[in-house]
């Protein structure tokens, strides 16, 4: 593991030099060492010193590798305008370090450490090359939601500590039956994920960024705090049994509401950011139910989701580009002016509904068993979440690709070769890896 993160490092001149997409090419060949480099089981492996992965590390390293290197792809406006192409590759590599060191590690501090690391390069990301000057309040949000909700973990953490001598994910077996140390510990987590009621910094931060910061929130930085959960419940098996009624009918209802909220969105942006809070509530129950089904699902469904909504950013992007506007007033009848990438508006929209074959259709599949085995209640909300992510997702393909063109648009450019491949290079894996699907159930 240790290699990785020295190849890494010395990447951090690569980034100086005048090489835009060579950056891109390391990112891809970093992807695929790391692919290589690991057996398919639930054991951890490559252990160096408090590094070590497990299939679900695994899986989230080669998520944030994959969606880091489609990152520089999306962002060729930064090298074409050159605006300060450098120091954004040298952001996306210090993310891309904190991240992996976070996936990666063994003991609960250096997990910590690095979980708020992570928050500097999306905070610089969203206030150098965000598009609006309310970017300034969308990296406050941000920051302050987050801060906020984590330095009772590290008091906690320190606590943990004095109590059982030990942070260490292998030896943390002890059952602590406190609910303000529950609190504490998984309270940054819900802000995270995020679960309604404190998903308020996630609409305000995707709309602000630029797609490249969507692309890391939507992708990675929201399984941050799904992948803390899954590390952490055991702890709490206790609490989690008596107090999960609450946080399940609150993700669940909100899920509900945020999907309402979605078919009331005028910005293109705001839609799919909202429509992440309707899918990561889902995976905050599964989670919450701690049985094999929810927590396998919980994997599956945050995968599909980085992959899905990173894809639409990427398309909203395209559209931003050329109308100069995401306004679902103003893009419309794009299907006259881009046919071709209609048919990916089509093909993302519709994973994001979990339509077959996506990964998406099995995540839910696997969440809605864990649910309605939990409580049968569960049911009601679950089948209208599920109907109106429909319904949200028919919304912005149809409002976006029919009616009437913008009359104010004079000169539009049709898609470019490298905006077909990084849309490809959205879809393929989230519908391919159904295929392969065993691999996201054994890491239990």
């Amino acid at each position: 593991m240790m290699k990785f993160i020295l190849m890494m490092i010395f990447m951090i001149p690569l980034s100086f030099f005048k090489k835009f997409w060579f950056n891109q090419f390391i990112y891809l060949i970093m992807f695929m060492m790391f692919m290589m480099n690991f057996s398919f089981n639930y054991l951890v492996y490559n252990i160096s010193y408090f590094l070590g992965c497990d299939l679900l590390s695994y899986m989230m390293i080669l998520l944030s590798m994959w969606i880091c290197s489609l990152m520089i792809m999306a962002s060729s406006k930064i090298y074409m305008n050159n605006n300060y192409y450098s120091m954004f590759l040298f952001v996306m590599l210090m993310m891309i370090i904190s991240l992996f060191i976070t996936f990666s590690s063994m003991n609960l501090f250096i997990f910590y450490l690095f979980f708020e690391m992570s928050l500097i390069p999306t905070l610089i990301l969203i206030i150098g090359w965000g598009y609006q000057p309310e970017r300034i309040q969308a990296g406050a949000y941000l920051l302050f939601y987050t801060m906020f909700a984590s330095l009772p973990m590290m008091i906690a953490l320190f606590n943990y500590y004095k109590n059982y001598n030990s942070l260490d994910f292998f030896l943390m077996n002890e059952f602590v039956n406190s609910f303000f140390m529950f609190l504490c510990m998984n309270m940054v987590f819900l802000v995270k994920m995020p679960m309604y009621f404190v998903h308020l910094w996630l609409p305000k931060a995707h709309v602000e960024a630029p797609v490249s910061g969507s692309m890391i929130l939507a992708g990675v930085m929201l399984k941050l705090g799904g992948y803390g959960m899954m590390r952490l419940l055991i702890n709490f098996q206790f609490m989690v049994m008596k107090f999960s009624y609450i946080f399940m009918t609150i993700s669940l209802m909100g899920g509900l509401y945020v999907s309402l909220i979605c078919l009331r969105q005028t910005d293109i942006k705001a839609l799919i950011a909202y429509s992440s809070v309707a899918h990561m509530g889902m995976v905050l129950g599964g989670i919450m139910t701690l049985n094999y089904w929810g927590l396998c699902g919980a994997l599956v469904m945050m995968i599909a989701h980085g992959l899905c909504s990173s894809g639409l950013f990427c398309l909203a992007n395209i559209s931003y580009e050329r109308l100069m506007s995401r306004s679902l007033y103003l893009n419309k009848g794009l299907i006259n002016l881009m046919p071709s990438m209609s048919l990916w508006w089509f093909l993302l929209s519709s994973s994001n509904m979990a339509a077959p074959p996506s990964l998406n259709l099995l995540g839910e599949i696997m969440l809605i068993n864990s649910l309605i085995s939990w409580n049968w209640i569960t049911m009601l909300m679950l089948s209208l979440m599920s109907f109106f992510s429909a319904a949200y997702s028919l919304y912005l393909y149809s409002y976006s690709q029919h009616g009437m063109l913008f009359s104010g648009m004079y000169s539009f450019s049709m898609g470019y070769v490298r905006e077909f491949l990084l849309l490809i290079l959205h879809w393929l894996p989230l519908n391919l890896l159904i295929l392969k699907s065993e691999y996201l159930v054994l890491w239990i």
